[in-house]
Order: C-alpha cells, then structure tokens, then sequence
C-alpha cells in the first residue's frame, strides 16, 4: 500500500478491487486477504427464519439507510463482552466517513423511540458490496438491518455481499466460504456491474 496515506480514499478503493481490506487494532493498521473468504448469496439461498421475518414485518424498528453514518460505524467498534478490544481506529471512522461522502461506504440504522439500537456499514464498488461490521443493543436488531440490506442490494442490482470471515451468526443467513481464486473471480465480475445504492423510499420492504 502507498506510504503517504494508507486510508486515503483512492487507497481504500484500489484495495477494496482487488480484495484486500484495512483493520486498525492494537497491533496497528494491517491489511487482509483471506482465504477462504466468506460471502452471503443474494439469491433464494439467503436464508430468513420464520421468527425472524415476523419482525422484520411488525414494524419493530425504524429502518434507515445513511443517516448517521459515524453512529453506526463507532458503535460497530464500541466495546462488548468477548470483544473488549476493536479494530474499527478513529481513523477508520475518518477514512470510511470520506468515503461515505463520496458516496462509496454506507449504513443501515435500526432505530427504536428514535435511539439507535442496530445496524451496519460497508463499502459499495460496481456491483459488490463489502460488509464491515454490524453492532445490536436491542435483540434482533443487527438482524433486521442485513435483511434490509439484502433486499436493498438485490433491487439495486447488486450481484456480490462480501462478509469478510465466516462467523455462526452469518451462516443461518446462508453465509458460506469459498476459495480465494473464486472470490477474486467473483469480485472481478461484480466491479463492472452498474449496480446502484438506493436511498429511502426508492427501496420497497423486504419480501422476507
């Protein structure tokens, strides 16, 4: 990565291409390409349990896209039991804030009485949509945020939702491994794809 800035947005970006992504820990910044690398289908393989979907459907949160894009991402980090350390740095929040005002790097919100209870955040390039982090304080909300994500993804023409690394949570959700050379091949179709992230009101409420 170039020596000057490593988290500038051009940086970031040819990074993201070619499949490589930043964390900023206590062993400070490093930069990852894993193999096997873990991605979510955005077909009828993503999987919504019954439970699941009646929340999803009663309305329960006020779901958002993009409006405190930095809540989202400094909550992903805030501390938890079995995660007292975090690689998300106030220079990431910096790096991924310039890029969401760029328009590459988005969030979904979860609300309850207007108090941000959940939500996530990643990056959009071409048709892929990388996944960084999710965070809850009101059960089943970090939940409600990917399915409006994955709804969101697949009506604007998504074809690729990277996660990064397998965890049991994703894999309800029809999250899977594949090798490296696939994921790369994947990834590489995806960037032409002229997908599109759609703001409020564009995107109608999860089929799930």
């Amino acid at each position: 990565m170039p020596d000057d800035d490593p988290l500038a947005p051009e940086t970031l970006l040819r990074a993201y291409a070619s499949g490589v992504f930043p964390m900023d820990g206590a062993g400070g910044l490093r930069w990852y390409r894993p193999d096997p690398r873990a991605v979510i289908p955005l077909d009828d393989r993503f999987r919504v349990s019954g439970s699941l979907a009646r929340v999803v459907r009663s309305g329960r949160f006020e779901v958002t896209t993009d409006r405190d894009f930095e809540a989202v991402m400094r909550a992903c980090g805030d501390s938890a039991p079995g995660r007292e350390e975090t690689w998300i740095s106030d220079r990431l929040v910096a790096a991924y804030g310039r890029l969401h005002r760029m328009g590459f790097a988005h969030a979904v919100e979860c609300r309850q009485d207007g108090a941000l209870v959940g939500g996530l955040y990643g990056v959009a390039l071409g048709g892929a949509f990388f996944g960084e982090s999710m965070f809850h304080t009101a059960r089943d909300a970090s939940k409600v945020a990917l399915v409006h994500l994955v709804e969101r993804l697949r009506a604007g023409g998504f074809v690729l939702l990277d996660t990064q690394f397998l965890t049991d949570h994703l894999a309800r959700f029809g999250a899977a491994e594949i090798r490296r050379s696939l994921y790369e091949k994947r990834l590489a179709e995806a960037l032409p794809v002229a997908a599109r992230w759609l703001p409020d009101g564009e995107c109608a409420p999860p089929r799930s």
